[in-house]
């Protein structure tokens, strides 16, 4: 179980409170209007913001203090950040060693992880030679071979094509369901929340809420929810 417990989020003077808990292998979107609170929730879960107040746990362990390398998650932003003069599959592998030096293990789950997004034979090529399709799915490769327990995604699909979208996002809805990964994945889409996620943490009026079916938020949406929807 993910739980925020009493968590108060500082931004600047922004403030976002949050106090909820998420099982084990559910699939979450986080939803909410811009400028929300929505990434900055996200960020803080990885490690990349500091509490003002509150803990973050996981099954138990407390993830407060640790840095975002030591946390059991891996986050997946809207850029990919993919790096230009790498292939495919030295970008893949900077998610087993960042410094370099792969063992033949270490190259043969890169290639399985590179297979297993659909791109088997692209390892030797650079991000430019890659759709932007083929990009994003080489960002998740990375993510994959990194085997954490929970995987963040601050929409890493925003700037694809309708369709394409819609593969990634069950790509990722595949991908988690044979790893039994948890999914916390930030949308401004209602459709992608419904299309791959269980329960929905609405966050609006600086609180997260906890979180409730995704269908029967959308169903009877409150009114911050409906008032963003229009």
């Amino acid at each position: 179980m993910l739980k925020l417990d009493n968590c108060t989020i500082a931004n600047s003077n922004f403030l976002l409170r949050a106090d909820l808990e998420i099982e084990a292998g559910t699939s979450v979107a986080i939803i909410g209007p811009s400028g929300a609170g929505k990434s900055t929730l996200l960020e803080t879960i990885a490690g990349f913001r500091d509490l003002k107040s509150g803990q973050i746990f996981w099954k138990g362990d407390d993830l407060t203090a640790r840095p975002p390398g030591k946390r059991p998650l891996a986050m997946l932003f809207q850029d990919g950040n993919l790096f230009p003069h790498l292939s495919a599959e030295q970008n893949v592998a900077l998610g087993l060693r960042p410094n370099g030096g792969l063992s033949q293990d270490d190259l043969k789950q890169v290639r399985s992880a590179l297979g297993r997004v659909g791109l088997p034979d692209m390892g030797a090529r650079k991000p430019a030679d890659l759709s932007g399709g083929q990009q994003s799915r080489v960002a998740l490769a990375r993510i994959l071979v990194q085997k954490r327990q929970v995987l963040l995604l601050d929409e890493p699909f925003a700037a694809l094509g309708p369709a394409l979208k819609v593969e990634m996002l069950d790509l990722v809805a595949d991908l988690i369901a044979e790893t039994q990964t948890t999914l916390l994945m930030v949308s401004h889409d209602p459709q992608d929340a419904l299309r791959i996620t269980e329960k929905t943490v609405l966050v609006a009026d600086q609180i997260a809420h906890p979180p409730i079916a995704t269908a029967q938020l959308f169903e009877n949406p409150p009114p911050a929810l409906r008032d963003y929807l229009g």
